[in-house]
């Protein structure tokens, strides 16, 4: 499978929490088109909900064979993309992990034990980006049923059903 990749900043929120089992909550806040030369951790300034951190830069990579997917966060009208802040023992014992436009990847991200995970807007020039890359390399696959075969092939030492 190829593809096209460029590098994102990542901006996360960080609120202070009143609470006997957490004294602070992380979420991504915004992915930035281009990553600024800052270093991870790097205070961006207070918002009403906290503190606006720079956690750093992330691979944000699009791939051929999963421009369907792609296509359909497009067509929401209001792309997202996904970030998943895995924990490394670098800044807030987080860091980013990931960063994804296929909206199915990101789902199958919130099993993952210990990851923080959340949706940020897509960028206007991300997007544009991305349905450049889709109408490039979309290639769309017919749905085809599957017929059975009726029982055909069966090992033997197995009892019959019917």
């Amino acid at each position: 499978m190829s593809g096209r990749s460029r590098m994102v900043g990542v901006v996360c929120l960080r609120r202070r929490l009143d609470s006997p089992w957490a004294s602070e909550q992380l979420e991504p806040h915004a992915v930035l088109p281009d990553a600024p030369a800052l270093e991870a951790g790097a205070s961006l300034g207070q918002s009403t909900a906290g503190e606006l951190v720079y956690f750093g830069a992330a691979e944000l990579a699009f791939w051929t064979g999963e421009t369907g997917h792609y296509r359909d966060n497009l067509a929401t009208g209001a792309p997202l993309l996904w970030v998943a802040l895995t924990p490394q023992g670098e800044f807030g014992d987080y860091a980013v992990g990931l960063v994804t436009a296929n909206p199915y990847e990101g789902e199958s991200l919130s099993d993952g034990s210990g990851l923080v995970l959340g949706t940020t807007p897509m960028p206007p020039d991300i997007a544009a980006e991305l349905a450049a890359f889709v109408a490039a390399h979309h290639v769309e696959q017919p749905f085809v049923k599957r017929k059975r075969d009726g029982g055909k092939g069966r090992r033997e030492g197995r009892d019959d059903p019917g």
